[in-house]
């Protein structure tokens, strides 16, 4: 029982002691923390926790930022955390930022953390139009990137990024291309930078700046003016609204003998008495407490700089000094490993490269060694196809010289057989000559046998009428004179009545038929015999005959052959005037036998030779 009461009393005594917490945001420039703090933590509990937490020992340049009402406020070191007017929902929120800037960045921030607080704080809207400080603050910015490195700050790596202030971009008729191109390559030229030393060289460069380090306030004068404050680690300094880079006037820090305010009142007194002093109103209260709490920083570290370091900073510059070169033989060791080690990526990719190109030589050689061994059984192949060809070449020869030797002989023959049928066409053109000759000259001895004719019927039709005359005369007695002896070989002719017969004799008769047979016969053979001769002529010539040499006037000739026109000039002047001898001799014995009879047709035969 006793045990038990005992134990409730400790657990109850346990539970009033625990403390009551609150839950706190701090917000820097690169990552948020959350601190469980006590109700009765005054500022400097919290921000000690704050430098504890990011290992930070030059603590005088920072502070803790909150927000009232659209006015930027401080936390008090000696004050309760929720003291102050901040918000009293969890998590609080505050901001760790840079309250102060040193004059000489290089010489006064130490630690390297430190640098690294600055480098984030400092803005690009602090950036000048001047694009050779433009270029440099931001080829150092990026450095945040680390070194430089081919294979990943690749084209577009910078695309999301803002690499100026618009108002820097506008000035300049480049596009975020072209600047991105621009930074890159500057990036590139720095290759091998730590980034220590990097944000140091930024942060040389921004303290140069008319605007680095300044906080600015909107005041009045006497008069009602709208003027701006601005406090930095020189001094104060009174600018014209539209110009924040050249202050109107200066109050440095050494030359400023008191500062004070009443209510919305600050008085800024010189050192020297002969200068009026400076007064303005403020906005509010608050405004002017805040002026106040910058001045009083920045005058203290202000004096602070122009004294000996205490044995704290002399003890981190040190251990500063220390790190630094730890570091420096660090990076010279990793530079010496990291030159080493590319001077072995380099042997490495060059041995590669050459065992690459040794291999593709090897192959390339087995391949032209294919090709090769190909290339001899092709060139095999093909030598004893042209062996072959050229025996089948030297046969060819051998064949067209023959060939040649043929044609030169049937040349020769083709001359004389072109001669010889020359003087064929010669010799049938003369018989075909003495054939029309012939054919005139019998077709005269038709004219002359139709005349002869003609005349027998005349001597025929005379002697009708003779008898005629006779027989109409008285008769008279008969006196019987002896006929004179008729030669043997003519014919005898007696009257009868009113009729005169002629008496032939056979032989007579016999003998004139035999030769007017035998000299058609004999006429019918050689016309035979002549046509014969000029078809075979004509089929020797046209076998030898040149198409493409003819002339116009040979095709005409050619048409008129075909159509049965062919022959002699003289036989185609004759064609159409006058019949050939044959058709003339067949209508003379054709109309003969019309008209007489055989007696009478012999005895005008007889006549015409008696009469010959």
């Amino acid at each position: 029982m006793a045990g038990a009461i005992a134990s409730r009393m400790s657990f109850s005594s346990l539970k009033r002691k625990q403390p009551k917490t609150f839950t706190v945001r701090i917000v820097t420039m690169d990552a948020e923390m959350e601190f469980n703090c006590e109700m009765k933590w005054k500022g400097k509990d919290l921000f000690d926790l704050v430098c504890r937490t990011l290992g930070l020992r030059e603590t005088w340049f920072f502070g803790l930022q909150y927000t009232i009402k659209d006015t930027v406020a401080w936390l008090k070191m000696d004050k309760k955390v929720l003291d102050h007017d901040v918000s009293k929902e969890e998590p609080v929120t505050f901001h760790f930022l840079a309250k102060f800037y040193p004059e000489n960045a290089e010489e006064e921030l130490v630690q390297e953390i430190t640098q690294h607080l600055f480098f984030l704080q400092v803005p690009l809207s602090m950036l000048p139009p001047d694009p050779k400080k433009s270029q440099s603050l931001v080829h150092l910015l990026f450095f945040q990137y680390g070194d430089y490195d081919p294979s990943v700050h690749k084209r577009g790596f910078l695309a999301q990024e803002e690499l100026l202030p618009k108002r820097v971009i506008n000035l300049y008729q480049m596009t975020p291309e072209m600047w991105e191109e621009r930074i890159t390559a500057w990036y590139a030229e720095h290759r091998g930078r730590a980034r220590d030393e990097a944000e140091m060289e930024y942060l040389k460069i921004a303290q140069d700046l008319e605007m680095y380090g300044v906080n600015y306030f909107t005041i009045r004068n006497k008069k009602g003016t709208e003027l701006l404050l601005g406090v930095d680690a020189l001094g104060l300094h009174i600018y014209d609204p539209e110009n924040r880079l050249t202050p109107k006037i200066s109050f440095p820090w050494n030359e400023i003998r008191n500062i004070s305010y009443s209510d919305k009142e600050f008085t800024i007194k010189p050192l020297d008495k002969k200068i009026d002093v400076f007064k303005f109103n403020s906005s509010k209260l608050r405004v002017n407490k805040l002026i106040l709490q910058l001045c009083i920083g920045n005058h203290d570290l202000f004096m602070r700089r122009r004294k000996a370091d205490s044995l704290e900073v002399q003890q981190m510059k040190a251990q500063a000094r220390e790190e630094k070169a730890r570091k420096q033989m660090e990076r010279q060791r990793l530079a010496r490993e990291k030159q080493m080690r590319e001077e072995a990526e380099r042997t490495r990719d060059e041995l590669e490269r050459r065992l690459l190109q040794m291999k593709e030589e090897a192959t390339m050689a087995n391949e032209a060694l294919m090709r090769s061994e190909e290339t001899a059984d092709l060139l095999a192949e093909k030598a004893q196809i042209t062996e072959e060809e050229a025996k089948l070449l030297a046969q060819k020869a051998a064949e067209a010289e023959q060939e040649m030797q043929r044609i030169k002989a049937t040349a020769i023959r083709t001359e004389e057989e072109k001669r010889l049928m020359e003087q064929k066409v010669l010799e049938a053109e003369v018989l075909a000559l003495k054939m029309a000759e012939e054919s005139e000259r019998r077709a005269k001895e038709a004219d002359q046998l139709k005349q002869d004719l003609q005349e027998a019927r005349e001597a025929e039709r005379r002697a009708k009428q003779k008898l005629l005359e006779i027989t109409t005369k008285p008769t008279y007695p008969p006196m019987n004179p002896l006929p004179a002896p008729l030669p043997p070989d003519m014919a005898s002719f007696n009257l009868v009545g009113d009729s005169l017969s002629f008496d032939f004799k056979d032989t007579d008769m016999k003998r004139l038929s035999m030769e007017i047979e035998k000299e058609k016969v004999e006429y019918m053979e050689k016309s035979k015999h002549l046509q014969e001769q000029l078809n075979e002529l004509k089929t020797e010539i046209e076998a030898l005959r040149l198409k493409e040499r003819e002339t116009a006037l040979d095709m005409l000739h050619s048409e008129s052959s075909d159509r049965g026109g062919g022959g002699s000039k003289h036989s185609t002047i004759k064609k159409g005037t006058a019949p050939s001898r044959k058709s003339r001799v067949r209508n003379a014995d054709r109309e003969l036998t019309k008209e007489f009879p055989l007696s009478w047709s012999s005895s005008l035969i007889l006549v015409q030779t008696s009469l010959h």
